[in-house]
């Protein structure tokens, strides 16, 4: 989506709910002036509501902006169901109107449904969202690791800690990757959702992230969201030469007691290779510059087993070709609310949980946390499993 262009699509949609939320309440009894007048003063105050998002966009860094989009995205949860659902029923209604001559009225009882189901599914979403779940995948690699039959490997990602997240939720999701005492813990980008000041209270964050146990270290990749750029709801608005990663994120980064891993291969235990890949969407430098699979794996044992961490499920093809075993990614959120789930799938080679893809084995997380609203209505907040043996771990 070109920057900016989130912002007009929004409001059309906005306008065209409206007009048909005042067409509805407009059938509810005979149209009198004193009756006008409120239909204007429910436009003015819906038209309010509507413009806090982009507020929150725009406005300069303080308390006031970050409230603006904590609401904001709560307002955008909402609005996407009351607002898609009042669409169709408003569909719905004109059919009905002219084959089977329904009430006028109807259109009345429409809106107070989709006002209700919006309700229902925001609450039910935000609520869920905070209730993170483990999910397991067996893998095999084929390759010798020396004594090392087997792996446990939790994947995280996703986090998001923003505006609209929890230290509890955070708190949840460590003691889940806690519990599995994992050989290795990775994880796939998107600590922030493109701003370090919109947390509230990062060092207690931070504090929470040190908790995290793994025999071999705890080793992560920025995303495209681990840099500073104006977001409307989740989306850039800015273009990525304006996408830079602040010295506070790097440095929460140590704080956290990651170890980041910027095109850059390591061993593990002498006989697993991981590479870190930099974001091929925001490198955070104002580009989207980042080694091939070819620089980044050209140093690597062949022979040994090769794990690849990178934010985005991408360049499959190329990784298999130059020597990767299995990849590990996020970026998706698995759609994050209905009906994304459903979409997703038409532009990722894998949007969600193992797929062999190119020869490739491959396994994207649905993260942890949220972009945009704070919800999740159809797909779950997760902790991801990897159990991998090695030369089928005889």
């Amino acid at each position: 989506m070109h920057p900016g262009i989130s912002i007009p699509i929004y409001f059309i949609t906005d306008i065209f709910v409206l007009l048909f939320a005042v067409y509805c309440l407009s059938t509810w009894r005979r149209v009198k002036r004193e009756y006008l007048v409120k239909l204007l003063i429910f436009s003015l105050i819906y038209l309010i509501i509507a413009g806090i998002p982009v507020a929150g966009a725009f406005l300069p860094d303080s308390k006031f902006k970050f409230m603006m989009q904590g609401l904001g995205n709560i307002w955008l949860g909402f609005f996407i169901y009351f607002g898609g659902i009042l669409l169709l029923l408003m569909l719905v209604y004109r059919i009905l109107r002219w084959t089977a001559h329904i009430p006028r009225k109807t259109a009345f009882t429409f809106l107070i449904i989709s006002v209700a189901a919006g309700l229902i599914l925001q609450v039910y979403g935000m609520i869920h969202a905070q209730r993170p779940r483990k999910v397991y995948y067996d893998v095999q690699i084929d390759k010798d690791a020396g004594d090392i039959k087997e792996m446990k490997v939790v994947l995280i990602a996703d986090l998001h800690m923003s505006v609209n997240s929890k230290h509890s939720t955070i708190q949840k999701m460590v003691d889940l990757v806690n519990e599995e005492d994992a050989d290795l813990v990775v994880i796939a980008g998107d600590i922030f959702t493109s701003s370090y000041e919109g947390m509230s209270d990062p060092d207690r964050y931070a504090e929470i992230l040190r908790g995290i146990k793994s025999k071999n270290g705890v080793y992560a990749v920025y995303g495209n969201h681990d840099v500073k750029e104006t977001l409307f709801g989740g989306f850039p608005i800015s273009p990525i030469s304006q996408a830079f990663r602040t010295k506070q994120m790097e440095d929460f980064f140590d704080n956290a007691g990651f170890i980041t891993l910027y095109d850059e291969v390591v061993t593990i235990e002498d006989e697993i290779q991981l590479a870190g890949r930099v974001d091929g969407e925001k490198a955070g430098d104002g580009t989207a510059d980042r080694m091939s699979a070819a620089e980044l794996l050209k140093d690597i044992d062949p022979e040994k087993p090769v794990l690849v961490l990178e934010h985005e499920p991408v360049d499959y093809a190329n990784l298999k070709e130059n020597g990767a075993d299995l990849a590990l990614s996020g970026h998706t959120h698995a759609g994050q609310i209905f009906p994304g789930n459903l979409v997703v799938p038409f532009f990722n080679e894998n949007a969600y949980g193992y797929k062999v893809v190119d020869g490739l084995q491959t396994i994207v997380t649905a993260g942890v946390g949220y972009y945009g609203p704070p919800m999740r209505v159809g797909t779950d907040s997760e902790v991801t499993v990897v159990n991998i043996t090695f030369n089928g771990g005889e």
